[in-house]
């Protein structure tokens, strides 16, 4: 890889990704929408047997509770005791996100106030079929359960088999998710916006997909809320003289691994950093079982950038807003303050990204793409609506009657002005 200056830097190949033909991809996630909306349960049967070869009429596709009980006999102690010591930090740590209803009286007689209730139902999508993934488990239910949610149903592809693998199953009941079906792909976000007869709708999906479940998710907003539209893993380390080659080559491909479509950008204003990183890297892409994937991402959308300061690096992180910035430099929190979009932001050397996908507490669930610069992690918000309270006085209405009535005339809106004048108080 060649190490490239600012000047010789094409950003948009390195932040817009494309996955070919979006109208043809639009197109076809569509049609499945239109087969579930229509169809329900038989359409989800039908297109879970031509793209994931599983009869769900004989596996079942709601998740009985003894596959959950044969779950926890097929997983170690180890795991269990890692997965139980993550969710305790990521709910210590989503438990600090609460926020309380509040009601302001004036000295008038009126209250105004905001009452924050949670959601009733939600769908969480965990990636499935030959990988694990317990993370996404915790990271999309725990916030819910904090929030209050009474209904969390997960869906989730099923492997040739028709079961979902333990480790997943043994997370969703650890987790507190209320009902697990097996199912996958733009179908199961369907079955989750629309119903199907045995799936429930819900009022909100979150949760990563390929994508074809982003462009689901897309087209469903509006008859449900959703997350957000998540792409490829991405990763930005701004390193100075301090740091290590060999741990940033390896926090590199920790996201280089995710997908040949993922980001791994490294920024320096040493150039023997980064000569050095993107030698390591060579040498332990050789060492990856996933070694094609790494390689495919950090040939196409990796990068090794020669900046002038670490001021000129902090501008460009914050211009290309990156899922994952870590901040490997001496003095870290003297950085904090210049950060304006990142989804997460790891300080030090001793904070690789993997401590905050797993274990660390803050949510996984990130904004990709350059959507940081709007979009927040997912969160307790996330599961949360807020309803206004007014409650005017005589006094109040009285005072404020005749500007509200002027300005629903200014509007054009009649019947508006009346109903305030109806009250007769002026």
């Amino acid at each position: 890889m060649k190490i490239k200056t600012l000047e010789e830097l094409d950003l948009t190949t390195l932040t817009r990704k494309s996955y070919g033909d979006d109208q043809l991809l639009e197109h076809k996630v569509a049609e499945i929408l239109s087969e579930i909306k229509k169809e329900g349960d038989e359409a989800l049967y039908a297109l879970t047997e031509k793209f994931d070869g599983v009869d769900l009429r004989t596996s079942g596709l709601r998740v009985k509770e003894e596959e959950v009980a044969k779950a926890y006999s097929q997983v170690d102690e180890e795991f269990l005791e890692a997965l139980r010591l993550a969710k305790e930090k990521i709910t210590s740590y989503h438990e600090k996100q609460k926020r309380t209803s509040w009601l302001d009286a004036k000295e008038d007689g009126s209250i105004l106030g905001q009452l924050l209730l949670p959601l009733k139902r939600v769908g969480i999508y965990v990636p499935g079929g030959t990988a694990a993934y317990p993370s996404s488990v915790l990271m999309n239910a725990v916030p819910a359960v904090v929030a209050g949610v009474e209904e969390i149903v997960m869906v989730s592809p099923p492997g040739k088999d028709g079961s979902l693998l333990p480790e997943v199953l043994v997370a969703a009941a650890e987790a507190g998710v209320t009902e697990i079906y097996k199912v996958g792909g733009a179908q199961a976000i369907a079955a989750l916006a629309f119903g199907t007869g045995e799936i429930s709708p819900v009022d909100k999906i979150t949760g990563p997909g390929n994508i074809y479940v982003t462009l689901a998710k897309k087209q469903v907003f509006g008859t449900v809320d959703i997350d957000m539209l998540a792409g490829p893993s991405e990763i930005l380390i701004l390193a100075d003289e301090s740091a290590q080659p060999e741990e940033l080559a390896a926090d590199l491909l920790s996201q280089a691994e995710h997908d040949p479509l993922a980001s791994s950008i490294l920024v320096s204003p040493d150039r023997k950093v980064l000569e050095e990183t993107v030698a390591e890297v060579e040498r332990q892409l050789k060492l990856l079982p996933r070694q094609d994937i790494a390689r495919a991402s950090w040939e196409t959308y990796g990068a090794a950038i020669l900046v002038k300061d670490l001021a000129e690096g902090m501008n460009l992180a914050n211009q290309i807003a990156p899922e994952h910035f870590e901040l490997v430099v001496k003095e870290p929190y003297s950085w904090l303050g210049r950060v304006r979009n990142a989804g997460a932001v790891f300080l030090g050397r001793f904070s690789p990204e993997p401590v905050g996908d797993y274990f660390a507490g803050p949510n996984h669930v990130l904004p990709t793409g350059g959507t940081a610069r709007f979009y927040s992690p997912l969160n307790v918000d996330t599961f949360m609506k807020k309803v206004s309270v007014i409650s005017y006085s005589e006094k109040a209405l009285q005072r404020d009657g005749r500007h509200i009535a002027h300005l629903a005339r200014k509007e054009g809106l009649e019947a508006h002005a009346r109903a305030v004048e109806a009250r007769k108080l002026w």
